[in-house]
């Protein structure tokens, strides 16, 4: 079986993530030869997209912005929500939050202890499906780039509406994706974030970050 913490730093790159320099991450330059990369490796093709390889932009505003205002996270208990590459989660650690992050893909959340360990932090990684779960486990939920699909993106919203009822901070980073939900949301600010061509259809993305309304 293929070891997640090998292949990952055999095939990415340690380098800051655009928006948050002060975070170092496990990333790849290119989507397609990590995809292929990865499909070889585990003799297996259909696998979907190597997601936990990439700082996405929602992902980073969400760092950005707990960043620049630690008292939404410090000595919280917080999740960064089907993290990716865990750059909101480490963020949230690096201020003090009791900071976990949710994935069911093994090579993602091996990404996620690499990350964390590289920025000498800690995150409890979640490897569940979280989104069944009722709120209140939380005081903070980070969610960034989680609306490029409808049927996850439909979940995903009534998941953090349902969080945000139950009293939970949620902050939802989104750069245009097309199915951020329409209503319920308060905007709290902008980033333009550099994207890669590899990645996207252009070189920024102005990317907002939403607060849930309760």
């Amino acid at each position: 079986m293929t070891d997640p913490v090998a292949f990952i730093r055999a095939n990415t790159e340690v380098t800051a993530a655009s928006l948050v320099p002060e975070i170092r991450l496990h990333l790849a330059t290119e989507v397609v030869p990590l995809w292929q990369a990865t499909e070889a490796s585990l003799e297996k093709a259909g696998l979907p997209p190597p997601y936990w390889a990439f700082a996405w932009p929602g992902g980073q505003a969400c760092a950005r912005h707990v960043l620049d205002n630690p008292r939404l996270v410090a000595g919280r208990r917080v999740l960064d929500l089907a993290a990716g590459c865990g750059v909101a989660a480490v963020a949230a650690a690096k201020l003090g939050a009791r900071a976990s992050a949710s994935e069911i893909d093994r090579f993602a959340l091996a990404a996620i202890a690499l990350n964390a360990a590289l920025n000498g932090v800690e995150v409890a990684p979640i490897d569940r499906d979280v989104l069944d779960d009722p709120p209140g486990d939380w005081d903070t939920v980070l969610a960034g780039d989680l609306c490029y699909e409808r049927p996850m993106a439909d979940r995903v919203a009534s998941w953090i509406k349902a969080q945000a009822r139950a009293g939970v901070t949620v902050l939802m980073g989104d750069p245009g994706r097309a199915y951020k939900p329409a209503d319920g949301l308060a905007e709290v600010a902008r980033y333009v974030v550099p994207t890669s061509r590899d990645l996207e259809d252009r070189e920024t993305r102005e990317t907002i970050l939403w607060r849930v309304l309760g």
